[in-house]
């Protein structure tokens, strides 16, 4: 299965005796796959095709199905229902004799309710298989055309995805180069405070050298660094590869943000903890987009 996003819009039309039909397969974001058919009333047995339809060729996704359907009216030849016809003229006749109405014409007695009948044939099981199966074909025609505007929606996402994730790996590389600069600065802020408190003390600079030590390890972001690192590449190969991802690079992103948090928090010079907050920025567009992909 191709690198797929999970927006898109199938249509097709079908036809078959006096039977006119039109079906549109869509779909938007969502965490599972989750499937709704609408058709008209008689044709249940379609809901059942669409879902399996749909479970063949997604994993996520919300889509909808719908079929709309026509038939030309019925040409079976009309009859009289003398006998209704009867009991309206004799209703009327009484008002007929005294003057108070007019003798009705032969169109007005036509039109009154009951007097003209269309036979209902009964239904034909065979026929009504038939135009089932002719809307199924229709049904998969149209999440066929889905599925691959899905997968041409998923063709982009990946151009833009992997840029998002090279501008990951620039600010990396900046935060590691801004990185190499703070235990200096660590040291000289430590000393600082220290000799505002102590003065000259004796063995001092020895103790200044040991406590700063300490803090600059515990301000070392090479461990963040690495596994950033680690998860670009990780997301790269989703990327890169077929078939589902969007659940694996959601929780990438989540990882990464960690990361990015951390070095905010670990951050001694200004410059680490601009990076820091642009990475962050970075990696909400990248669960932004991570978001369309199936």
């Amino acid at each position: 299965m191709p690198f797929s996003g999970m927006t898109g819009f199938g249509r097709a039309d079908g036809a078959l005796g006096d039977w006119t039909w039109a079906v549109e397969a869509r779909s938007v974001n969502g965490r599972n796959l989750e499937v709704r058919f609408r058709g008209p009333p008689g044709l249940d047995a379609l809901d059942r095709a669409a879902r399996e339809g749909a479970q063949a060729r997604f994993q996520r996704g919300q889509v909808t199905v719908g079929l709309q359907a026509r038939r030309v009216e019925n040409q079976a030849p009309l009859r009289v229902n003398r006998q209704q016809a009867e009991l309206y003229l004799s209703a009327g006749a009484g008002w007929i004799a005294e003057g108070r109405v007019a003798a009705p014409t032969l169109d007005g007695l036509l039109s009154l309710r009951g007097v003209i009948e269309t036979p209902e044939g009964e239904a034909d099981p065979e026929a009504q298989a038939q135009l089932e199966a002719a809307m199924t074909a229709s049904l998969h025609q149209a999440l066929d055309q889905l599925k691959a505007a899905r997968e041409g929606e998923g063709a982009a996402l990946r151009g833009v995805l992997g840029g998002i994730l090279d501008e990951i790996a620039a600010l990396a590389a900046e935060a590691q180069a801004a990185a190499t600069g703070q235990p200096g600065v660590i040291k000289a802020r430590f000393e600082r405070r220290l000799r505002e408190l102590a003065g000259a003390l004796p063995g001092l600079e020895d103790r200044i050298i040991q406590e700063a030590a300490a803090l600059a390890v515990k301000a070392d972001v090479r461990e963040e660094l690495d596994r950033l690192a680690g998860h670009v590449q990780a997301a790269r190969i989703l990327t890169e590869g077929d078939g589902p991802a969007g659940r694996r690079l959601d929780f990438l992103t989540q990882e990464f943000m960690r990361e990015a948090n951390t070095l905010c928090a670990k951050a001694a010079v200004p410059e680490l903890t601009t990076i820091g907050l642009q990475l962050k920025a970075t990696i909400e567009q990248l669960r932004e987009q991570v978001q369309n992909v199936e």
